[in-house]
């Protein structure tokens, strides 16, 4: 697309647009009595307007039915409480790529990390390694520390990290790949982020995969999961035909679930037949036989096994609601707009030169974030943006990260955008 910087273009650009009906979905919030750039659903997404009635209708059954609300069919959804999580899995199934029965909404996302890890991670005498990325979120490097100790093993000696390249900060897929290739005889586990929450790198995880499957051919297998915090709701996700081993995320992101949001998992079908080590829990038993109370566990068929605890209604319920949106949206359409809106946002930040884009140029590598270097003047900027109704936010010491999401942002947005850093270094110039 060729782009112009120009309010009208950027207008015609919304006029056109086919998702645009989707942002009166949402409750905009406003500032002065004007609506808010919003560019921060890479931190947490905006609340769609059926959030409220959502809510209302679990706490109406809740208050009219008490206790028989978990085996009575609610109005919201045609299903007893007991199954509530079964009204999520198709959106979600086609959001992340997958068959229904390999995904569930359940706990949080670190939480999930946890509990997939104490199944898929299982170090021998000769395979003990861990592959992850460098600079991963800190949660997920916790993680994998937590199990490595666990099992009487040094992390420094343990996890091998793939460190970003100094002339560009990224990591190359072709750095994990001769990565995987060196130490293939030593690894049991490769997890990463699918898309990197700092630089807004999206990893090629379908080559990432069929790298790790390749190395397994004459080898015990390697099991292969991402975190796709950053990821989902974001860009297209295929993992069941990836051969992805597992996954989780979160959802208060660009799903719009909510503040602490429900998480989910992904766990390949390759899997369900196998009877893995997991920290199981009473909610994870088969539901046909959970209330027999027999000692012995015995899994709920597919990814629902791996289930601890008794959901929570209420978020269940503004998770169910957010994934309808999306799903209904279509993530090709949604990445369609998405990298339109980047590339427009690209275009703008052109002809600011103290502005260095450390996310990657190729609108293939990268999803809905961009992440700016500002070496000069970095936070002052930030706080101009945030005076002129652009929320985005700060990562220290000189990155902001901005995020037009394809459900309720415009190019009149990222116009917008320009118009205030032109403020900004005119003000400056003046001041000098």
């Amino acid at each position: 697309m060729m782009y112009e910087n120009s309010l009208d273009f950027a207008r015609q650009l919304d006029a056109d647009d086919p998702l645009r009906p989707f942002r009166d979905r949402f409750h905009i919030p406003e500032q002065g009595g004007k609506p808010l750039v919003y560019l921060c659903g890479n931190s947490l997404g905006l609340q769609p307007k059926t959030a409220r009635e959502a809510l209302e209708q679990e706490l109406d059954t809740w208050q009219n039915l008490g206790v028989e609300g978990w085996f009575h069919p609610s109005e919201s959804t045609g299903q007893p409480w007991l199954s509530y999580h079964e009204s999520c899995k198709a959106d979600l199934a086609q959001i992340v790529g997958a068959e229904p029965s390999e995904v569930c909404p359940m706990n949080a996302l670190t939480v999930n990390l946890h509990l997939l890890l104490a199944s898929f991670y299982h170090p021998t005498e000769k395979r003990t390694k861990i592959l992850t990325i460098k600079g991963d979120f800190p949660s997920d490097q916790y993680a994998l520390e937590t199990h490595v100790r666990h099992r009487g093993l040094n992390p420094a000696d343990t996890i091998i990290e793939i460190g970003p390249r100094s002339i560009d900060g990224l990591i190359h897929v072709t750095d994990i790949q001769h990565a995987l290739a060196e130490h293939a005889d030593e690894l049991a586990l490769v997890w990463m982020s699918g898309l990197n929450y700092y630089t807004g790198q999206l990893y090629n995880m379908a080559a990432i995969t069929d790298t790790v499957r390749q190395h397994c051919r004459f080898r015990e297998d390697i099991p292969i999961g991402f975190d796709l915090a950053h990821a989902i709701g974001n860009v297209p996700l295929r993992l069941h035909d990836w051969g992805v081993d597992f996954a989780t995320w979160c959802s208060y992101k660009y799903l719009n679930g909510g503040p602490g949001a429900v998480s989910g998992v992904f766990v390949h079908e390759k899997h369900h037949d196998q009877l893995l080590p997991r920290l199981a829990g009473w909610w994870g038993y088969r539901e046909d036989e959970r209330f027999a109370m027999t000692p012995g566990f015995v899994p709920a068929p597919g990814a629902d096994g791996w289930q601890v605890s008794t959901p929570n209604i209420l978020a269940m319920a503004l998770h169910r609601i957010s994934l309808r949106i999306t799903a209904e949206a279509d993530m090709t359409a949604l990445r369609q707009k998405s990298q339109q809106l980047t590339g427009f946002l690209v275009y703008i930040l052109a002809p600011f030169t103290d502005i260095q884009l450390l996310t990657p140029d190729d609108p293939n590598q990268r999803g809905c974030q961009l992440s700016l270097l500002v070496r000069k003047n970095g936070k002052a900027l930030f706080q101009h943006l945030t005076e002129q109704g652009i929320i985005g936010d700060w990562r220290e010491p000189d990155c902001i990260r901005l995020a037009p999401t394809p459900l309720y942002n415009t190019f009149e947005d990222v116009w917008r955008v320009g118009e205030a850093l032109t403020q900004f270094y005119r003000m400056g110039k003046e001041g000098a």
